[in-house]
């Protein structure tokens, strides 16, 4: 009994911790704050956790209470199969079995069992926000070849720099890069949606949405500047979105050197372009 109690306890402030950090932010908390949520005492809480950010690498505790739910699923499961009371019952890793008796039954039996003549499912489910989001940072810069009659733009050399925290696996981290700079650029340049009178969209296949392709590109070089991020795995911060983001306002600005026009939609197509230069000529 000891041992259940002290689970609870250290149990009730980590779910407690992780419920506020996601409901007013880590900075908003305070371990008085997580002490009255978790119905505890500051004694507990320091008895177990050094200060608030020692709970942000507790996040596989939330999950522990889940595969007790799950183990309880099963027992009950398991008494239902063999028609006895729940407490008559022992969750054994492979099999639940009925106390002071050779009755079991196997976790293949129970999950035929629940799949198909149960109301129970034998699953648990949890979800997590983290209530911290550090931002990556990336600079991006583009050359490009812009035709001033057709409008055409080409990009010859786009140079970037991540900073992601800690990259845990460069080369997969560049190709993450490489892949949406290359995303980016399509955005930018090709990537249009246009309708004809009833809606129907004149791209409808990929030989007129305009996806570019490595063979589209110039020069492609990809750098990280490291740091330290402690509320990521491993110091890493995200690399998803912020490769997408930066070549439009990179190759606008570019485009903007070339002509003098600032262009604030995307895509900026070729008409576009042309008919802006000649505006302003």
């Amino acid at each position: 009994m000891p041992r259940k109690n002290t689970r609870n306890t250290k149990g009730r402030i980590i779910s407690a911790a992780w419920k506020l950090f996601y409901e007013q932010g880590y900075d908003e908390t305070t371990v008085e704050d997580i002490v009255f949520e978790s119905e505890t005492s500051k004694g507990s809480f320091y008895h177990y956790f050094d200060g608030k950010d020692a709970l942000l690498g507790t996040l596989a505790n939330v999950f522990d209470e889940k595969y007790e739910e799950l183990k309880e699923t099963i027992r009950a499961i398991g008494a239902e199969m063999m028609d006895c009371p729940l407490d008559e019952v022992v969750f054994e890793g492979s099999q639940v079995r009925r106390l002071h008796s050779q009755q079991a039954v196997s976790l293949a039996d129970l999950s035929y069992r629940a799949q198909t003549s149960s109301c129970r499912a034998a699953q648990a489910a949890a979800t997590h926000s983290s209530p911290v989001s550090p931002p990556p940072y990336m600079v991006g810069m583009a050359e490009i070849e812009l035709d001033r009659l057709t409008g055409h733009v080409t990009v010859l050399d786009y140079m970037a720099v991540v900073d992601c925290g800690t990259p845990i696996n460069e080369a997969l981290a560049r190709i993450q890069a490489e892949g949406g700079i290359v995303q980016g650029i399509g955005m930018t340049l090709t990537e249009n949606v246009t309708y004809n009178a009833k809606g129907r969209p004149f791209e409808s296949s990929l030989m007129q949405y305009k996806l570019p392709t490595r063979l589209d590109m110039g020069r492609l070089r990809v750098e990280f500047e490291p740091s330290y991020e402690p509320t990521g795995p491993f110091g890493a911060k995200s690399i998803g979105e912020v490769v997408i983001n930066t070549p439009p306002p990179a190759i606008a600005h570019a485009i903007y050197r070339a002509t003098g026009v600032w262009h604030r939609e995307l895509p900026i197509t070729p008409e576009q372009i042309a008919m802006s230069a000649m505006e302003t000529e």
